[in-house]
């Protein structure tokens, strides 16, 4: 289609959202089509006979407040592939998740990652949300791992190769109580050489939200971190859902004068109606996905332009290729992609690999680009590399990071009780 049948009147925007659906379809298929990337590399590790033998997974604690979920799938080569599929507050209920694909999984050829995928997702029949949805991309993120290794490739080799050198992350500075110690921890998070950080901004006082003075503060904490960092850092914000619509707004709407890069899941999921009355009432970027699940949350999320950045999670939305598809569907309405990433080394990693070969990649979640002494052993000192706040291009074959499972014993299962908010009246708040 030619630039004049675009200009021509009577190319509706239907007829446009067709091309661009069509579009991101035809990505789709250069990927898993019969002639697709995925095939090709799945005919090369043909020689190798290769069999998935076991599927092991394991809970470890990583903090007061999170667990990490992760597998490892086993074959009859000696390869071995890596996953994650950590769920705050949920961990023991998606390591079942994982184990249960274990009946299917064995006996299987590797390289078969869309069938498998198709198979975990659709023959349940139950399906979607948060548990299952994290159980299959902890096992697809393994087999990518299991093909990269037996094709001495990284990842993104396989995804179509790099569309550039390095990727953009944003770390969590944290806040503290008051506007002078969100400036103090912003500008400190600067000096340590990055350019983005988020943070939730608006306050809760003992597990409580107010529908006024939480807007208010954190607006204050917004303008004291905007203060303390210059125009040179880019501010990113998570309102985490907590917002009720009227709250969203008015806190969207005072944040304009303060360059926001993007502001976060302002909105609840359950009606993209509440998402577009918010993009009616400010001009501030608006980003969301973390959990959305799959292509089917996002299609009409990006064909109707309700938001800026897509921000699926590689460990929650179905992997590394649903991701990927993911990510093509928001190119083709021009919405930037933006990962969802606070978890470990492998979620990173396996985000990264995306990240190289999106067109339409902007930034990435990471939680602090730190790790203690345990997680330095536990993953043999392996993991993404940082340097002026980008990650680089990741190249070890496979997803690039491996884990020490006999350290699990020393950070057991711990469970979590995440935040429970109230408004003043004692009513319940989401979060």
């Amino acid at each position: 289609m030619s630039d004049a049948d675009l200009r021509d009147p009577k190319f509706s925007r239907r007829d446009f959202f067709h091309l661009a659906g069509r579009s991101a379809a035809l990505g789709i298929a250069g990927l898993t089509g019969a002639e697709g990337l995925l095939a090709q590399a799945r005919e090369k590790a043909k020689p190798l006979n290769l069999e998935i033998t076991d599927l092991k997974s394991w809970i470890i604690n990583h903090s007061a407040g999170k667990n990490y979920v992760f597998c490892k799938i086993y074959t009859n080569q000696g390869i071995v592939g890596v996953g994650e599929g950590s769920v705050t507050s949920k961990a023991a209920t998606v390591k079942a998740a994982i184990d249960e694909h274990h009946r299917y999984l064995v006996g299987k050829d590797p390289g078969d990652i869309e069938m498998h995928w198709q198979a975990m997702y659709r023959w349940p029949r139950w399906r979607g949300g948060p548990i299952l949805n994290s159980a299959i991309s902890a096992v697809e993120i393994a087999l990518w791992d299991i093909m990269g290794q037996a094709l001495g490739q990284p990842i993104y080799k396989l995804l179509g190769g790099k569309a550039r050198d390095k990727a953009r992350m944003y770390v969590h500075p944290g806040g503290g109580s008051t506007p002078e110690s969100h400036a103090a921890e912003w500008l400190q998070a600067k000096n340590e050489g990055w350019t983005a950080g988020k943070g939730g901004f608006l306050t809760t006082h003992n597990d409580v939200i107010d529908p006024v003075m939480s807007v208010t503060e954190g607006i204050r904490n917004l303008r004291a971190v905007r203060e303390a960092v210059g125009d040179d850092f880019s501010i990113l914000i998570d309102v985490h859902g907590k917002a009720t619509p009227t709250m969203a707004a008015s806190f969207c709407m005072q944040a304009e004068p303060y360059n926001v890069y993007f502001v976060e899941e302002a909105t609840q999921i359950e009606d993209i109606g509440e998402l577009e009355l918010l993009r009616s009432k400010t001009r501030i970027p608006i980003a969301t996905g973390e959990r959305l699940f799959t292509k089917y949350g996002f299609a009409e999320i990006c064909s109707k332009h309700l938001v800026d950045y897509i921000q699926p999670d590689v460990v929650h939305c179905g992997g590394i290729l649903e991701m990927k598809k993911i990510a093509a569907i928001a190119e083709a309405y021009r919405i930037e992609f933006a990962p969802h990433n606070p978890q470990s080394e492998i979620s990173t990693l396996a985000s990264l690999h995306v990240d190289m070969t999106a067109p339409n990649f902007a930034i990435q979640e990471i939680s602090s680009g730190r790790r203690d002494a345990f997680w330095e052993d536990f993953f043999y000192g392996q993991g993404p590399v940082f340097e002026d706040g980008y990650g680089q291009l990741p190249d070890k074959p496979g997803l690039g990071v491996n884990f020490n499972d006999a350290l699990a014993g020393r950070r057991p299962y711990v469970p979590v009780t995440r935040q429970q908010l109230r408004f003043p009246d004692g009513g319940i708040a989401d979060h």
